[in-house]
């Protein structure tokens, strides 16, 4: 008979603790099966552009300046461009 049951927590560190030291298949009929499975579709899409370092450079100082990446800055950029057409 077990006398461990597999810790229901929010913590982080009780339950790595606990498996640290138990196994898997002690706990089988405490287990759920899982049969649904979503995935979802992101429609957004990666670009990738070529820049001369130098550019890169000045964009990446931009976006500091403004306490964002420069990724998120460039895209910034798109997005007003587009809509001002």
């Amino acid at each position: 008979m077990k006398a461990t049951k597999i810790p229901n927590t929010d913590s982080i560190s009780e339950p790595a603790t606990f498996w640290d030291t138990h196994d898997l298949t002690d706990f089988e009929d405490e287990l759920e099966d899982v049969h649904e499975m979503v995935f979802e579709h992101s429609p957004d899409e990666t670009v990738t552009i070529h820049l001369p370092a130098e550019e890169v450079e000045a964009v990446k100082r931009m976006a500091q300046a403004k306490g964002i990446g420069h990724a998120a800055l460039i895209r910034k950029w798109v997005i007003e461009k587009l809509q001002s057409v």
